[in-house]
Protein backbone atom coordinates (compact mmCIF):
# COMPACT_ATOMS: atom_id res chain seq x y z
CA UNK A 1 0.00 0.00 0.00
CA UNK A 2 1.47 3.14 -1.01
CA UNK A 3 0.37 5.63 1.36
CA UNK A 4 0.96 9.54 2.30
CA UNK A 5 -0.22 10.53 6.17
CA UNK A 6 -1.14 13.95 6.12
CA UNK A 7 -1.78 16.10 9.40
CA UNK A 8 -3.67 19.15 9.50
CA UNK A 9 -2.01 21.51 11.97
CA UNK A 10 -2.80 24.91 13.34
CA UNK A 11 -0.56 26.13 16.64
CA UNK A 12 0.03 22.81 17.51
CA UNK A 13 3.87 22.42 18.41
CA UNK A 14 2.96 21.60 21.50
CA UNK A 15 1.09 17.74 20.16
CA UNK A 16 2.83 17.42 16.67
CA UNK A 17 5.82 15.74 17.79
CA UNK A 18 4.28 13.47 19.80
CA UNK A 19 1.71 12.72 16.48
CA UNK A 20 4.16 12.32 14.11
CA UNK A 21 6.60 10.14 16.70
CA UNK A 22 3.45 7.70 17.54
CA UNK A 23 2.71 7.68 13.51
CA UNK A 24 6.28 6.67 12.85
CA UNK A 25 6.86 4.04 15.35
CA UNK A 26 3.46 2.02 14.11
CA UNK A 27 4.41 2.80 10.55
CA UNK A 28 7.72 0.96 9.95
CA UNK A 29 8.72 1.00 6.62
CA UNK A 30 4.76 1.31 5.85
CA UNK A 31 4.39 5.21 4.96
CA UNK A 32 6.04 6.59 1.86
CA UNK A 33 5.73 10.12 3.92
CA UNK A 34 4.69 12.34 6.56
CA UNK A 35 3.13 15.16 5.73
CA UNK A 36 2.06 18.56 8.13
CA UNK A 37 0.40 20.86 6.42
CA UNK A 38 1.12 23.95 8.48
CA UNK A 39 -2.32 26.13 8.56
CA UNK A 40 -1.23 29.59 9.26
CA UNK A 41 0.13 28.98 12.43
CA UNK A 42 2.03 31.31 14.78
CA UNK A 43 3.59 29.36 16.89
CA UNK A 44 6.66 26.58 16.25
CA UNK A 45 4.63 24.08 14.65
CA UNK A 46 6.43 23.64 11.37
CA UNK A 47 9.72 23.83 13.13
CA UNK A 48 8.98 21.10 15.56
CA UNK A 49 7.53 19.03 12.80
CA UNK A 50 10.29 18.68 10.80
CA UNK A 51 12.76 18.43 13.93
CA UNK A 52 10.53 15.01 13.90
CA UNK A 53 10.88 13.81 10.68
CA UNK A 54 8.27 15.43 8.75
CA UNK A 55 7.72 16.94 5.40
CA UNK A 56 5.98 20.08 6.27
CA UNK A 57 3.67 22.16 3.68
CA UNK A 58 3.07 26.03 4.74
CA UNK A 59 -1.13 26.79 3.69
CA UNK A 60 -1.42 30.37 4.99
CA UNK A 61 -5.15 30.49 4.16
CA UNK A 62 -6.78 29.24 7.60
CA UNK A 63 -9.42 26.33 7.39
CA UNK A 64 -9.75 22.81 7.54
CA UNK A 65 -10.43 22.12 3.75
CA UNK A 66 -7.11 24.29 2.72
CA UNK A 67 -4.72 22.37 4.49
CA UNK A 68 -6.70 19.46 3.79
CA UNK A 69 -6.12 20.42 -0.29
CA UNK A 70 -2.60 21.49 0.18
CA UNK A 71 -1.93 18.20 1.80
CA UNK A 72 -3.57 15.82 -1.25
CA UNK A 73 -1.17 18.64 -3.57
CA UNK A 74 2.10 17.43 -1.75
CA UNK A 75 0.98 13.93 -1.91
CA UNK A 76 2.68 11.45 -4.57
CA UNK A 77 1.17 8.26 -3.37
CA UNK A 78 -1.89 6.59 -5.19
CA UNK A 79 -3.60 6.62 -1.22
CA UNK A 80 -3.59 9.42 1.38
CA UNK A 81 -4.45 9.23 4.98
CA UNK A 82 -5.60 11.99 6.83
CA UNK A 83 -5.42 12.15 11.40
CA UNK A 84 -5.74 15.45 13.34
CA UNK A 85 -2.07 16.88 14.80
CA UNK A 86 -3.89 15.75 18.41
CA UNK A 87 -4.29 11.76 17.19
CA UNK A 88 -2.27 8.47 17.57
CA UNK A 89 -2.44 5.60 15.31
CA UNK A 90 -3.60 2.56 17.20
CA UNK A 91 -1.44 -0.65 16.52
CA UNK A 92 -3.52 -2.15 14.67
CA UNK A 93 -4.22 0.58 12.53
CA UNK A 94 -2.02 -0.48 9.26
CA UNK A 95 -2.46 -3.90 9.36
CA UNK A 96 -6.45 -3.45 9.38
CA UNK A 97 -6.06 -0.86 6.33
CA UNK A 98 -3.74 -3.31 4.08
CA UNK A 99 -6.06 -6.20 5.10
CA UNK A 100 -9.36 -4.36 4.42
CA UNK A 101 -7.88 -2.40 0.82
CA UNK A 102 -6.45 -6.00 0.09
CA UNK A 103 -10.29 -7.86 0.49
CA UNK A 104 -12.49 -4.79 -0.60
CA UNK A 105 -10.07 -3.58 -3.67
CA UNK A 106 -12.70 -1.56 -5.21
CA UNK A 107 -13.15 0.53 -2.27
CA UNK A 108 -12.24 4.58 -2.30
CA UNK A 109 -12.24 5.35 1.59
CA UNK A 110 -11.97 3.78 4.90
CA UNK A 111 -12.59 5.03 8.33
CA UNK A 112 -13.03 4.36 11.56
CA UNK A 113 -13.81 6.32 15.24
CA UNK A 114 -12.08 8.05 17.61
CA UNK A 115 -10.67 6.25 21.06
CA UNK A 116 -10.40 9.55 23.59
CA UNK A 117 -7.50 10.13 25.97
CA UNK A 118 -6.86 13.38 28.03
CA UNK A 119 -10.18 13.24 30.50
CA UNK A 120 -10.80 10.84 33.86
CA UNK A 121 -12.01 7.14 33.18
CA UNK A 122 -15.70 7.75 33.80
CA UNK A 123 -15.98 11.01 31.09
CA UNK A 124 -13.76 8.44 28.71
CA UNK A 125 -16.06 5.64 29.03
CA UNK A 126 -19.04 7.96 28.04
CA UNK A 127 -17.32 9.76 25.11
CA UNK A 128 -16.60 6.20 23.55
CA UNK A 129 -19.53 5.34 24.19
CA UNK A 130 -21.36 7.95 21.91
CA UNK A 131 -19.60 5.75 18.69
CA UNK A 132 -21.85 2.78 19.46
CA UNK A 133 -24.74 3.79 16.97
CA UNK A 134 -22.30 4.43 14.04
CA UNK A 135 -22.17 1.18 12.79
CA UNK A 136 -25.84 1.17 12.30
CA UNK A 137 -26.40 4.98 11.21
CA UNK A 138 -23.15 3.86 8.93
CA UNK A 139 -25.78 1.09 7.42
CA UNK A 140 -28.60 3.40 6.79
CA UNK A 141 -26.91 5.81 4.89
CA UNK A 142 -24.27 4.17 3.03
CA UNK A 143 -21.56 6.60 3.97
CA UNK A 144 -19.53 7.88 7.00
CA UNK A 145 -16.27 9.63 7.64
CA UNK A 146 -14.40 10.98 10.22
CA UNK A 147 -12.21 13.70 9.49
CA UNK A 148 -9.59 13.00 12.21
CA UNK A 149 -9.38 8.73 10.84
CA UNK A 150 -9.36 8.05 7.46
CA UNK A 151 -7.87 6.75 4.51
CA UNK A 152 -9.25 7.88 0.53
CA UNK A 153 -7.80 6.97 -2.81
CA UNK A 154 -5.56 10.24 -3.89
CA UNK A 155 -7.75 10.44 -7.35
CA UNK A 156 -11.19 9.66 -5.81
CA UNK A 157 -10.41 12.53 -3.83
CA UNK A 158 -9.45 14.90 -6.94
CA UNK A 159 -12.17 13.36 -8.99
CA UNK A 160 -14.75 14.54 -6.61
CA UNK A 161 -13.18 17.66 -6.93
CA UNK A 162 -11.36 18.15 -4.14
CA UNK A 163 -12.36 19.46 -0.74
CA UNK A 164 -15.46 22.10 -0.34
CA UNK A 165 -13.20 24.87 1.06
CA UNK A 166 -16.68 26.79 1.64
CA UNK A 167 -17.28 24.28 4.77
CA UNK A 168 -15.33 25.75 7.97
CA UNK A 169 -15.04 23.00 10.09
CA UNK A 170 -18.25 21.23 11.21
CA UNK A 171 -19.54 18.58 8.75
CA UNK A 172 -16.97 18.55 6.49
CA UNK A 173 -16.21 15.01 6.64
CA UNK A 174 -19.71 14.38 6.26
CA UNK A 175 -19.81 16.26 2.91
CA UNK A 176 -15.90 14.48 2.29
CA UNK A 177 -17.77 11.05 2.54
CA UNK A 178 -20.96 12.01 0.57
CA UNK A 179 -18.96 12.40 -2.56
CA UNK A 180 -17.21 9.97 -2.70
CA UNK A 181 -19.49 7.71 -2.03
CA UNK A 182 -20.66 8.82 -5.39
CA UNK A 183 -17.66 8.13 -6.89
CA UNK A 184 -17.11 4.19 -5.21
CA UNK A 185 -17.42 2.44 -2.26
CA UNK A 186 -17.01 4.35 1.73
CA UNK A 187 -16.56 1.74 4.44
CA UNK A 188 -16.58 2.43 8.26
CA UNK A 189 -14.97 0.18 10.45
CA UNK A 190 -15.53 0.57 14.26
CA UNK A 191 -12.04 -1.37 14.71
CA UNK A 192 -10.34 1.27 12.43
CA UNK A 193 -9.78 3.60 15.30
CA UNK A 194 -7.23 6.21 16.43
CA UNK A 195 -6.76 7.57 20.13
CA UNK A 196 -7.39 11.13 19.76
CA UNK A 197 -7.54 14.50 22.59
CA UNK A 198 -10.66 14.92 24.55
CA UNK A 199 -9.91 18.44 25.14
CA UNK A 200 -12.34 19.94 22.84
CA UNK A 201 -15.43 17.90 25.19
CA UNK A 202 -13.48 18.80 28.40
CA UNK A 203 -13.43 22.63 26.88
CA UNK A 204 -17.40 22.85 25.33
CA UNK A 205 -19.04 20.55 27.46
CA UNK A 206 -19.05 16.32 26.60
CA UNK A 207 -22.75 16.60 25.66
CA UNK A 208 -23.34 19.50 23.96
CA UNK A 209 -19.79 19.12 21.86
CA UNK A 210 -21.27 15.15 20.91
CA UNK A 211 -24.79 16.41 19.40
CA UNK A 212 -23.17 19.56 17.59
CA UNK A 213 -20.95 16.51 15.83
CA UNK A 214 -24.04 14.27 15.43
CA UNK A 215 -26.38 17.35 14.15
CA UNK A 216 -23.56 18.26 11.64
CA UNK A 217 -23.58 14.56 10.56
CA UNK A 218 -27.65 14.09 9.71
CA UNK A 219 -27.86 17.68 8.42
CA UNK A 220 -25.17 17.32 5.17
CA UNK A 221 -27.08 13.98 4.67
CA UNK A 222 -30.30 15.24 4.72
CA UNK A 223 -29.60 18.83 3.72
CA UNK A 224 -26.26 18.61 1.66
CA UNK A 225 -24.54 21.45 3.50
CA UNK A 226 -23.96 21.36 7.67
CA UNK A 227 -26.27 23.15 10.57
CA UNK A 228 -23.01 24.74 12.36
CA UNK A 229 -21.34 27.86 10.61
CA UNK A 230 -19.27 29.58 13.07
CA UNK A 231 -16.07 26.82 15.36
CA UNK A 232 -13.36 27.60 18.45
CA UNK A 233 -9.79 26.51 17.71
CA UNK A 234 -9.28 24.47 20.82
CA UNK A 235 -5.80 24.27 22.00
CA UNK A 236 -3.59 22.59 25.36
CA UNK A 237 -3.14 26.06 27.49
Amino acid sequence: MELTLIIPAYNEESEIGETIDAAKKMAGDRLREIIVVDNASSDRTGEVAREHGAMVVREEQKGLPFARAAGLVAAKTPWVAYIDADSHLSHHWFRMAENTLKRHPNIVALSGPRRYFGASRWRLWILNAFWLPAPLVYRITGYMILGANFIARKDALEKMGGFDTSIRFYGEDTDIARRLSKIGKVMFRTRFYVYSSARRFETEGMFSTNFRYALNYLWPVIFGRPYTVRYKDVRKV
